[in-house]
């Protein structure tokens, strides 16, 4: 079965690293009913005290407005891919070194398993590497 590859916008904003930060960005898109597909923070170690949200997606004018009233911006500098298919043993390798083959460059990456099915999130650091590991990620099976 080949493999399901969308593009994700990714919004992202700072959050206090501190009980709290995280549900305090996520409380008004909550209330304005956005479904979010990913969510994604950490801390950021450069910066103590504080830590990084990437989330999306945004759509509509009240989930950005939502968005916009937490400091959320839309990511520019990263374009997403979610990558969805069948787990098997070594599909992550085979998905990195396809990419790697390609001399793609993977910004981040994130993935977890469901059962039988997996769910991939690849960062890249423009549209072009984003739209050449598409192409390459759904000739995949």
């Amino acid at each position: 079965m080949p493999l399901k590859v969308t593009k994700v916008n990714i919004w992202m904003t700072d959050v206090p690293d501190q009980p709290g930060g995280l549900a305090g960005v996520l409380k008004p898109l909550a209330e304005a009913g956005v479904d979010l597909e990913t969510v994604i923070a950490r801390r950021r170690p450069e910066k103590p005290g504080v830590g990084v949200v990437f989330l999306g997606p945004i759509k509509g004018k009240k989930a950005t407005a939502a968005a916009q009233s937490v400091g959320l911006h839309e990511a520019k500098e990263l374009v997403a891919l979610r990558v969805e298919g069948t787990n098997a043993p070594g599909m992550g390798y085979r998905m990195t070194s396809a990419l790697a083959a390609a001399n793609i460059n993977i910004r981040g990456v994130f993935a977890t398993v469901f059962g039988n099915k997996f769910v991939s999130l690849f960062a890249f650091d423009s549209a072009q590497d984003a739209n050449k590991a598409a192409r390459i990620l759904r000739g995949m099976k």
